[in-house]
């Protein structure tokens, strides 16, 4: 058992109902637990959602939170991993006056070296998006900052576990 805080991502496989974010996220909030990052999508069964909720806490205190998160009526199963057990990706959009392509060599050398995707160009600004860890998206903002940059968001984490997950007969027998 671990006493060690570390990241640990919480999966929440749920139905998709009005006020259930604000319930999840007043579980954190009583618990004093700040959210590192949040994702909500549809998961591989229709009908079912996925929170990807990030936080930086004790092994036992996400035992404790998954405990009462499965206790919401709309909750179907919820787990949690460490960053070693999922592959993940985050992405970054980077917004940049469009003359800085063309007059900074060095800008288009930056693209190329990180791997960065040009969205799109017009004559005002260009778009840029960034996926992978974190540091790799945190890694090109610095660089970019440099030269300035107009805007910039980041995504949450998104994951998968690298083990196989039993969630899928699970949801499917859910479903039927």
């Amino acid at each position: 058992m671990s006493v060690e805080k570390q990241l640990y991502s919480v999966s929440i496989y749920t139905e998709n109902n009005i006020g259930l974010l604000n319930r999840i996220s007043a579980i954190f909030q009583r618990r004093h637990i700040n959210i590192e990052s949040l994702n909500i999508s549809p998961s591989e069964i229709e009908g079912v959602s996925k929170f990807i909720i990030v936080v930086d806490m004790t092994e036992d205190n996400v035992k404790k939170i998954i405990g009462q998160i499965e206790k919401q009526v709309e909750v179907i199963k919820a787990y949690y991993h460490n960053l070693d057990e999922i592959i993940y990706q985050i992405s970054g959009l980077f917004k940049i006056k469009s003359e800085l392509l063309f007059e900074e060599p060095q800008i288009q050398n930056i693209i190329k070296e990180s791997h960065a995707r040009i969205v799109t160009v017009n004559k005002d600004f260009f778009v840029l998006e960034k996926s992978g860890k974190k540091e790799e998206v945190v890694a090109l903002y610095n660089q970019l900052s440099v030269f300035g940059i107009m805007q910039y968001t980041r995504s949450g984490l998104i994951s998968v576990t690298k083990e196989e997950m039993k969630i899928s007969s699970l949801l499917e027998k859910y479903n039927n």
